[in-house]
């Protein structure tokens, strides 16, 4: 007889169906899940079933079939259905973590028939053992008591077998005795996986780093053994004392897709000593030390007392537009302010539907003068007026050059697109000087106002980084921003910007296209550009290369094409965190003659941060397109780490002082491979902030 407990877990068990036992069974169900299973139960046209209580009948039976495949996948070691279901199917839907009703989970089969490869992917997908094996007593006796009650019903089927005369009855019981045969065989192969397995071994390596002044995190591998069971968990132990007594505190790992740990709530500048052990269904194994022994949470911050950069300087703005939003308010210029903003508002109700009136004031030609052209996308589509154009406004007729800081300020407008109307009342208030800079700036801010109120939207995205001109005089301003698909505009007319393309029309030679047709041409390019720019980087330290050229009017910086908001740049480690120990080597490379770090060949074993910055160098000078011999005349940025936020941190890697920024006609010995691209600084720095 079973045990108690045992037995409990089968009266809960006893409502739910006995899945498939045979072979066969597992092909027909796989035949099942094929087709009319493999598709979310609630795919079927509910309009067509009667009630709640039908839809959960469906939704039950769904779950029992996907459950039940899955059984017979892992016990005939099927590795490519098991992935497919896990692909196809959520934990939830696949019940993973229910037992049997012979109280097994798929992965006490897994690791107890020791298939490393269907037990590995199970715990990728979040599965656990079964609960009610406390100890290692009550899973010799489990697997003990399915092996004798399967060992049973087997003679009692083979006696009936040969005692009956052969008709249809005797037909179903030698499927029976088949079906148990294998069953009985299956039970014998889990309990001598389970009787041979041993303890496992410590993890192969294990890794401490210092993740801030108040964390330290672990990374571990498994063990390198290949006999022992299947790992299916890790402890990760701390204590300030090397002989873990007493021991400050541990956590249990069992999410096994990434084998790290952060240890929070630390004291900063305290030694900790960290180990990590693993576990098997025999139990815990020896624990592996970490590598250094011990580390001391900290960062580089506290080597001098720094306070962050860009600390309170948010509010600081905030602030400071505050004050100077109020010295305006009561300005005989923004008397009519309240007229204004509700004929704003009246302008803004009717949204888009001002693209398809044949009196709106966008542009179908250019005449040779400054213009904004704003590019809404979503996929591959474009929205155009209802003239299928590009909506294009004029700022000026007369300007025929513009200014690169007129540019570069229309693009630090772009931060706040919905303070146009007071920064037009405010400019208002200071034409009174005729100066042609603000005669020019307040027409950008009219344009944009006119572009705003005909679109019905204000923001108008992202200036790209450079305008667009063409050999009659024109030049266009183009702003970018992707509508999302859960945004909805009323009459809105999108277009393939395949179609938009083909349509054009230039009314100039082939030669010479307007500044429209260029933007056409090129309109992929500057999408993607978009797109790019505003990418993240994951979490980690990374070292970036600064290089600088400058113009008569601006300086541009160099950056790599794919994510045009950051420097060039190689990934240092997934560690963003620089600690004080690793800043106070820094410091001391920098005030050294060589530029690059060096160390004495038997030091550099024991740093790190030495060798992670040795690879770091290399490839990033590969990736520039620099022999790395000129390397030693380049300089690590010393006075600080760039910190973006709490996860992405940078160290600057500088050409030699005079080659920082190569001056006009000044001669680059060093050109970078394809996929870069120099952009103004402000438009940079910009780029960063967003």
């Amino acid at each position: 007889k079973m045990t108690q407990q045992m037995r409990d877990l089968q009266l809960a068990q006893a409502r739910k169906p006995p899945g498939p036992s045979s072979p066969n069974a597992a092909k027909r169900l796989y035949r099942n899940l094929s087709g009319k299973f493999r598709v979310n139960y609630t795919s079927f046209d509910e309009g067509s079933l009667v009630g709640r209580g039908e839809k959960e009948k469906l939704r039950k039976s769904y779950l029992f079939q996907s459950n039940a495949a899955l059984f017979e996948a892992v016990e005939l070691q099927d590795l490519d259905r098991v992935q497919e279901m896990l692909k196809h199917y959520s934990p939830e839907e696949l019940d993973l973590n229910t037992p049997n009703s012979e109280g097994l989970l798929p992965l006490d089969i897994a690791i107890m028939t020791n298939n490393a490869p269907i037990a590995r992917a199970l715990l990728q997908a979040g599965a656990k053992e079964s609960p009610h094996f406390v100890s290692l007593e009550s899973r010799s006796l489990h697997l003990s008591t399915l092996v004798r009650e399967a060992e049973q019903r087997v003679n009692e089927l083979m006696a009936q077998v040969v005692n009956e005369a052969p008709n249809a009855d005797c037909s179903e019981k030698e499927k029976q005795l088949k079906a148990w045969e294998w069953r009985f065989r299956l039970y014998k192969r889990m309990k001598a996986g389970f009787e041979h397995a041993r303890v496992p071994d410590a993890p192969s390596s294990v890794h401490l780093s210092v993740a801030s002044s108040s964390s330290l995190q672990v990374t571990f591998w498994e063990p390198l053994s290949v006999n022992s069971a299947v790992v299916t968990k890790y402890k990760v132990e701390w204590s300030c004392s090397p002989t873990f007594s007493p021991l400050l505190g541990e956590a249990v790992i069992d999410k096994m897709k990434d084998l790290h740990f952060t240890i929070q709530g630390l004291v900063s500048g305290t030694a900790y000593h960290i180990r990590v052990s693993a576990y098997n269904m025999k139990g815990w194994g020896p624990p592996q030390a970490s590598m250094p022994s011990f580390a001391i949470p900290s960062n580089w911050r506290e080597y001098d007392g720094r306070a962050p950069r860009r600390r309170g300087q948010a509010e600081a703005l905030d602030h400071l537009l505050g004050q100077v939003k109020t010295v305006h308010q009561h300005c005989i210029c923004h008397e009519p302010c309240k007229n204004q903003s509700q004929s704003r508002k009246h302008s803004v109700s009717k949204s888009l539907k001002h693209l398809f009136h044949p009196g709106s004031k966008f542009l179908k030609t250019l005449k040779r003068g400054l213009y904004l052209t704003a590019i809404f996308y979503k996929d591959d589509n474009i929205l155009v007026t209802h003239e299928d154009q590009i909506p294009v406004v004029e700022i000026d007729d007369t300007y025929s050059c513009l200014l690169m800081q007129d540019f570069l300020w229309l693009t630090k407008v772009s931060c706040m697109w919905d303070e146009i109307l007071w920064l037009r009342q405010c400019v208002t208030v200071s034409q009174s000087s005729c100066s042609c800079i603000l005669q020019t700036r307040f027409k950008m801010l009219l344009a944009i106002l006119q572009m705003q109120g005909l679109l019905g939207i204000q923001d108008l995205g992202q200036v790209f980084f450079e305008p667009i001109k063409d050999k009659q005089g024109n030049i266009l301003i183009v702003t970018l921003k992707e509508v999302k698909t859960n945004q909805t505009f009323e009459s809105v007319r999108w277009v393939p910007i395949c179609k938009l393309q083909s349509s054009r029309k230039s009314v100039s030679s082939p030669e010479e296209p307007t500044a429209l047709d260029s933007l056409l041409i090129s309109i992929q390019d500057k999408l993607a550009y978009h797109q790019r720019s505003s990418h993240a980087l994951s979490a980690g330290l990374y070292l970036g290369y600064l290089k600088l050229c400058s113009a008569v009017d601006q300086i541009r910086v160099l950056v790599p094409e794919q994510l045009p908001n950051i420097l060039c740049h190689v990934k240092i480690r997934s560690n963003p965190n620089i600690s004080r120990e690793e800043w106070e080597w820094l410091q001391k490379m920098a005030s050294v003659e060589e530029p690059v770090p060096t160390e004495p060949e038997a030091d550099r074993s024991q740093n790190p941060l030495f060798q992670e910055l040795q690879v770091a160098i290399k490839e990033l000078m590969t990736l520039v397109n620099i022999p790395l011999q000129e390397a030693k005349d380049f300089r690590l940025y010393s006075q600080e780490v760039l910190d973006f936020g709490d996860q992405v941190s940078f160290l600057l890697l500088l050409p030699p002082s005079d080659d920082v920024c190569t001056a006009p006609g000044q001669n680059n010995p060093y050109t970078p491979r394809s996929g870069f691209l120099t952009l103004p600084l402000q438009i940079f720095e910009l780029g960063e902030k967003r």
